[in-house]
């Protein structure tokens, strides 16, 4: 197993334990894009966010860290 096998694994396994608190920085910081850019690019952002937790989501191969 490689190095970033290794990353991965370790990646996966502290979203599995703490997703949670993930999926609300990553909506914290999509409101605050969204704020920021006065709502006038909301859907940009809200497809970046559900994008990151997708992509978190697939660190484990499950469907079930990030909400």
């Amino acid at each position: 197993m490689g190095m970033f096998d290794d990353m991965k694994d370790k990646a996966g396994g502290l979203v599995d334990e703490h997703g949670d608190k993930v999926s609300e920085g990553l909506d914290k910081a999509g409101e605050f894009a969204d704020e920021k850019t006065g709502g006038e690019h909301g859907d940009k952002i809200d497809q970046g966010t559900d994008f990151a937790k997708d992509q978190l989501d697939n660190l484990d191969g499950q469907d079930d860290d990030i909400q």
